[in-house]
């Protein structure tokens, strides 16, 4: 196999990046090289082609490590991954399915997050299914946190069992797709909601009080890292598991109720990945941490979902497990316009034209999520061809965001 990576190297550590023909910044490429003179990176920081700068690590990176982790690599939007099924003909038209999808699962934001906010709970009752995963499988691990650090409820407890099944904000959507052989899928976007920010945060600031007591000099502060057996990396890795069952039962709840409120079955296996999390694995001989910054596994029996931007195709893939990604791919397009510069320079009518054929919101609101914002994903893929193998090409039909 040719490689089709190329290699960054700086005082002998070195970047393996899958970025051929994609367009990377500067700031990115410093930011990797950054990231890679940290004392404990394990051979190699990769890079996928959707990477961008991120807070501390880099947006598309994978970074394996020994005897130590950055919580900030992992970030606050904690096991946030994708979900996808290929569903029976939904018998709608896609104004139709917009409507319904709304209606049935909370999104956006809004009385800053309190017990009126659109995208929770507090004001509907939730379904039986949302209530049993919380009550028989998150509740336990939510209390055993919260009892030991009691922090995390200040200045008032996150959200936790009222954002169970609910979408979020931001890049988080809910689609129905087409595939190329005229099969209709759901494909949806979130993670573990505002709890999992709440983690997220609070372990971030501990790494960083850590490093300061410690006396240890960071390039970047939120580079400050948890150092392997100590009491709170044990628990960071804790908190982290649970939240990747948040993560995972949050996709699972909005799927039972996209599916309800479409009135489908669905078709074959569902496929779900995370991109925002921290795992033990095998590479090169050894045990290792490997921490997935908008980067999903792709071992050579994973199938993983890669989004394009509103209103352009996305893939389903089957991973080549290329044992130089750690065996990893992109998470989705990638971003080339931070939100600011995208609202700044796409007006309403460039997205009303870019999201031609989609249901979705066409208002001012979204101008951040317009696909100019991101990356080419026929680029993207092309860059990671030796890391996944496309097996179904989706186009969006409806798009749902908050």
């Amino acid at each position: 196999m040719s490689i089709e990576y190329e290699v960054i190297t700086y005082k002998d550590k070195m970047i393996k990046a899958w970025i051929n023909g994609v367009d990377v910044d500067r700031g990115t490429i410093d930011q990797l090289v950054q990231v890679s003179q940290m004392p404990f990176i394990y051979k190699w920081v990769a890079a996928m082609p959707d990477c961008h700068i991120g807070m501390g690590a880099t947006i598309g990176s994978v970074i394996a490590t020994k005897g130590a982790v950055m919580p900030a690599a992992t970030g606050v939007d904690l096991s946030c991954g994708m979900q996808a099924v290929m569903i029976d003909d939904p018998m709608k038209t896609p104004e139709e399915m917009f409507e319904a999808i709304s209606a049935a699962v909370p999104h956006g934001r809004s009385d800053n997050g309190g017990k009126k906010d659109v995208g929770s709970w507090w004001d509907r009752r939730p379904p039986k299914i949302q209530k049993a995963l919380w009550e028989d499988y998150l509740y336990v691990g939510y209390a055993t946190l919260m009892s030991r650090f009691p922090q995390l409820s200040q200045p008032r407890p996150a959200n936790s069992e009222k954002h169970l099944g609910t979408l979020g904000t931001g890049n988080h959507f809910i689609e129905v797709c087409l595939d190329t052989d005229d099969n209709w899928w759901v494909m949806l976007h979130s993670g573990s909601r505002g709890i999992g920010n709440r983690i997220g945060s609070f372990f971030i600031k501990q790494a960083k009080e850590y490093c300061k007591q410690h006396f240890i000099e960071l390039p970047d502060p939120n580079l400050a890292y948890l150092v392997e057996g100590t009491d709170l990396f044990t628990w960071y890795i804790h908190a982290m598991e649970w939240a990747q069952k948040f993560a995972r039962s949050n996709r699972d709840v909005m799927m039972h109720l996209v599916l309800a409120a479409l009135n489908v079955d669905p078709v074959g296996d569902y496929i779900d990945c995370h991109h925002n999390f921290i795992a033990k694995e095998h590479h090169f001989g050894q045990d290792v941490w490997v921490t997935r910054k908008g980067a999903v596994r792709a071992r050579d029996y994973d199938m993983v979902i890669i989004p394009g931007s509103m209103g352009e195709k996305s893939f389903i893939c089957l991973g080549q497990g290329n044992k130089d990604s750690f065996k990893s791919c992109a998470h989705g397009a990638g971003r080339k316009m931070s939100r600011t510069v995208a609202k700044n320079t796409i007006t309403v009518e460039d997205h009303i034209l870019a999201t031609k054929g989609v249901a979705c919101r066409k208002d001012a609101s979204v101008l951040d999520e317009s696909p100019a914002a991101y990356k080419d994903i026929n680029a993207v893929m092309e860059a990671q061809k030796d890391l996944v193998t496309s097996v179904s090409q989706l186009k969006q039909v409806v798009s749902v965001k908050g």
